[in-house]
């Protein structure tokens, strides 16, 4: 026996999808504003955080300009000067570093039990979690970029330009999500916030030295730059260097001569778009889990 479905049924039943489909929106995007504004709540709380978040990369930026102000002009590939090289690479790192502490407040809550009762919560998706963690992270990063950028103009470093600066948001946008998730699926994996620290201190300064943070491709041996030209820092710090030096770029313009390729920027984009979809995929079956 058929059943003949009308007009009137179908365009009834697609209003009620739509209706459930804005519904579950609208849960999300109120969810993840609950969770940001908590996460801003417990910053005016200890305001120290964010001042030792600015104090940090200007320590890199003068430091280490200093150290190599010096050296002889295109000694770092098309830069001027030294911390005109070096601006990108502590732009990126800083987020980098911002992102990877993301798991820490999870983890705490999670210690604490606050993250058990959050997850029995009949949130519309787990993923505002790591949303909410991201728009924290993003904001955050974005105050540290806008003082390494001002402080770099005023040593000598150049300042990239409006569009340039809507491109370094996107690339650390890119970049923030996916570290952040991994971070995030690191508090739901590890056992305790000792392991997470540990984990932290291990992977954040090799990677920001297996990267083109500090040093272009052509200074490292060789095993070092396939290293470095397959750590996803690299595809962040290259574009956004590439914006400080050249005011026309396009998504095919090289931006990194890996020893397997010559990397566009639309290249570098792709792959820290893939490398966040990697990311966020791998925590997915972790969010589903309950903590005793």
């Amino acid at each position: 026996m058929s059943t003949t479905v009308t007009p009137a049924k179908a365009q009834a039943r697609s209003s009620s999808i739509e209706t459930e489909a804005g519904n579950l929106f609208g849960e999300f995007v109120q969810e993840t504003s609950a969770l940001t504004r908590r996460l801003f709540i417990q910053l005016q709380r200890r305001p120290a955080t964010l001042m030792a978040g600015i104090i940090q990369p200007l320590m890199w930026l003068i430091l280490f300009g200093a150290l190599f102000q010096n050296a002889p002009e295109g000694l770092f590939e098309e830069s001027q000067n030294y911390l005109q090289f070096l601006g990108a690479g502590v732009i990126v790192f800083t987020a980098f570093a911002g992102a990877l502490n993301a798991g820490l407040p999870v983890m705490f809550d999670r210690e604490f039990g606050f993250l058990n009762r959050l997850l029995v919560a009949p949130l519309s998706t787990r993923f505002s979690i790591v949303i909410a963690s991201a728009i924290y992270i993003v904001a955050m990063s974005l105050i540290q970029t806008a003082v390494i950028l001002v402080a770099g103009t005023f040593m000598g470093a150049g300042l990239p330009s409006v569009v340039g600066l809507v491109a370094i948001a996107t690339f650390l946008l890119l970049l923030i999500l996916g570290v952040t998730g991994l971070s995030l699926g690191l508090a739901f994996a590890l056992p305790g916030h000792v392991e997470l620290i540990a984990a932290i201190f291990v992977t954040n300064l090799p990677l920001l030295f297996a990267s083109t943070a500090l040093a272009p491709l052509s200074f490292m041996p060789v095993w070092l730059q396939w290293v470095a030209s397959l750590n996803p820092l690299s595809y962040a710090i290259e574009p956004i260097r590439y914006l400080y030096l050249h005011d026309r770029w396009s998504l095919n313009s090289v931006v990194m001569h890996a020893p397997f390729a010559d990397i566009t920027f639309g290249g570098a984009w792709f792959v820290l778009l893939g490398f966040t979809a990697v990311a966020l995929a791998a925590i997915t079956p972790l969010l589903r889990r309950r903590f005793a």
